[in-house]
């Protein structure tokens, strides 16, 4: 039997205990009284998980975070819909493009690769009262952080709705989208909650919900309309057959965070990002986005040393049962990306990448360089 490979991607992370067993649960159907309980109670989780307040509708889609991209756009854009998306990295042109295929005319507020979105951008591009402000709260391509609070701040006493891809920071930093005033938020099960891939927690406001019910023509994507989707979730009516056991196992994921405590999940992620950031600035790495507080805990985006070969090293540490990953387009083979979300979010699995990291340079006690630095972090 393959011995298993440890995850430090920036997603899928390793699977939770409690999801994995969650997993061998007898299949139910879709329609049976017990899955529609389980569905309440991670509906009622996913409220406290994102911040949304009691009036949000929460949900799953049977699909990955992309689809909760797509899905906001769908629903909440029809043609001609004017928006403001905010891009400085591979989800933001995503957004943009996705919104440009539902017909919508797309403004881009756009940053340099490692910089963080600025707000005063985003506020000239808002001059008028488009329908939508979309940003990427954590860019998993770059490692960046963009201030979504103060972003979603620019929306507020307009009618724009405002969507935040909430993939690398929901369950794992702060998030609170009812006092931000976000009215669309998403992620995937097999980021910062270390669930199995193939559902895409959904948030929608009250606000949303009034703007989709009110438009002219029905949303073009059939299979996560927000109506069909609340026929099964809130009125237990059949829409289409949902994964049940990855429904099993995002519950136990989701329960196992809350129980945790969203609070201590970002202390953890904090120092244990401060600490590896220190130890491989010991040996010549260097934080890529040069600033602290642009900077995305939960995806840190290191630029290599000169002398390491960037696919080299990362096939050997593969060889030896560690997978991290590289940079995309312009940052290919200048940065690693390591992720730090959920389960991979341990100080164990980063003393054995910095264990195997130093045999593979050569250099000896790397290990012992983060532990140190882990007993130095001051929370």
């Amino acid at each position: 039997m393959t011995a298993p490979v440890l995850l430090l991607t920036p997603g899928p992370t390793p699977i939770q205990a409690d999801a994995q067993a969650a997993l061998q649960k007898p299949m139910l159907g879709h329609m049976d009284p017990a899955v529609f309980a389980l569905n309440t109670r991670v509906q009622h989780n996913l409220r406290t998980l994102y911040g949304a307040g009691e009036r949000a509708f929460t949900a799953l889609l049977a699909g990955t975070g992309s689809l909760g991209m797509d899905a906001g756009f769908a629903n909440l854009l029809e043609k001609g819909d004017e928006v403001v998306v905010c891009a400085n990295g591979s989800f933001g042109y995503r957004m943009a493009d996705m919104a440009e295929r539902y017909g919508a005319k797309v403004t881009l507020v756009e940053a340099p690769v490692g910089r963080a979105v600025l707000l005063e951008d985003v506020e000239k591009a808002m001059r008028g009262e488009p329908k939508m402000l979309a940003v990427v709260h954590g860019e998993t391509s770059t490692g960046v952080l963009n201030p979504a609070p103060e972003i979603a701040a620019l929306a507020r006493g307009k009618s724009t709705l405002v969507t935040v891809d909430a993939v690398t920071t929901v369950g794992m930093m702060p998030f609170h989208m009812l006092e931000w005033g976000i009215d669309y938020s998403y992620t995937g099960s097999q980021k910062c909650l270390s669930a199995p891939p193939g559902v895409a927690p959904i948030a929608v406001s009250q606000r949303a919900l009034e703007s989709f019910a009110g438009r002219k023509t029905k949303a073009p994507l059939w299979y996560a309309d927000f109506q069909g989707l609340r026929d099964y979730w809130d009125d237990h009516a059949y829409h289409h057959t949902v994964p049940v056991q990855l429904h099993y196992a995002l519950d136990a994921a989701l329960e196992y965070a809350l129980l945790e405590g969203l609070e201590n999940r970002a202390l953890r992620v904090k120092k244990l990002t401060v600490a590896i950031l220190e130890t491989l600035g010991d040996i010549g790495f260097s934080p890529f986005v040069e600033r602290p507080e642009e900077r995305l805990p939960t995806v840190l985006a290191v630029r290599l040393p000169r002398g390491v070969d960037d696919a080299k090293v990362r096939a050997e540490l593969r060889e030896r049962g560690i997978s991290i990953t590289g940079g995309l387009g312009a940052t290919s083979g200048l940065i690693w990306r390591l992720g730090l979300m959920g389960e991979s979010a341990r100080p164990e699995h980063y003393l054995r990448f910095m264990r195997t990291l130093g045999e593979i340079l050569g250099i000896r006690a790397l290990e012992g360089k983060l532990e140190e630095h882990l007993g130095a972090v001051v929370a």
